[in-house]
């Protein structure tokens, strides 16, 4: 007769877990020109034309504007990508992220 402890052996679960999410959220300045900030939001994040003006009129309406939400590393990778087009052409262009809630 085989051993009773080797028979029950208890079962492991493992929940894979969501990443947590970052907004990229692009702030308003009185500086960069909007046909620039329309050219980045389209190279870096990927958007139409049509896309890129409406996000660049909202920050510029509200004083900023989520772009986009991915997981953190890419989130700060676009946000940096996105300041360094700003900073590179002379522009005080910023991007930042935060804690999706």
């Amino acid at each position: 007769m085989s051993d009773p402890t080797t028979l029950l052996k208890p079962k492991t679960v493992t929940k894979t877990e969501r990443p947590k999410l970052y907004k990229v959220i692009l702030l308003n300045d009185d500086f960069t020109p909007r046909e620039f900030v329309t050219a980045v939001l389209k190279r870096i994040f990927r958007m139409t034309r049509d896309e890129a003006y409406g996000v660049m009129l909202t920050a510029h309406q509200k004083g900023a504007c989520v772009v986009a939400v991915y997981t953190k590393e890419v989130a700060e990778e676009k946000a940096k990508e996105g300041t360094e087009a700003g900073r590179t052409n002379g522009f005080p262009l910023t991007f930042t992220t935060e804690k999706e809630a």
